[in-house]
């Protein structure tokens, strides 16, 4: 059985130019405020209310991480809810599934770079 995989922000940093596959799954309003960690790709998965499309999430998933034994790294703000959608995609057979422990918060709370978030 698979198992999300904690990789510390000092491993992260370490993999942005690795063409590792990064997703930031968090809302637009939280990258506005925080930056966005290079090379990572922004797919939202729960909206402000807490609710999610899982088929439309997946849909755009899938062009990110075709494979299912890709690695890929999942990022929020303090890593409850990539925690949720890592353990969903290991139970969708997914087998190198991992997420920055402690967020963006702990990112930044180590004074790792972000770069500016604008539309």
């Amino acid at each position: 059985m698979n198992e999300l995989v904690d990789l510390q922000p000092k491993i992260v940093e370490k993999m942005i130019n690795d063409n590792i596959v990064m997703i930031d799954i968090r809302r637009v309003e939280e990258w506005e405020r925080t930056g966005i960690i290079k090379n990572s790709h922004l797919l939202t998965f729960f909206d402000d209310r807490g609710e999610y499309d899982i088929e439309k999430w997946m849909s755009e998933f899938v062009k990110l991480v075709p494979n299912k034994d890709q690695t890929f790294i999942l990022i929020c703000a303090r890593g409850n809810r990539t925690r949720s959608i890592g353990d969903f995609l290991i139970s969708q057979d997914y087998k190198n599934t991992s997420h920055l422990f402690g967020g963006i918060v702990l990112w930044q709370q180590e004074l790792r770079k972000t770069i500016e978030y604008k539309i």
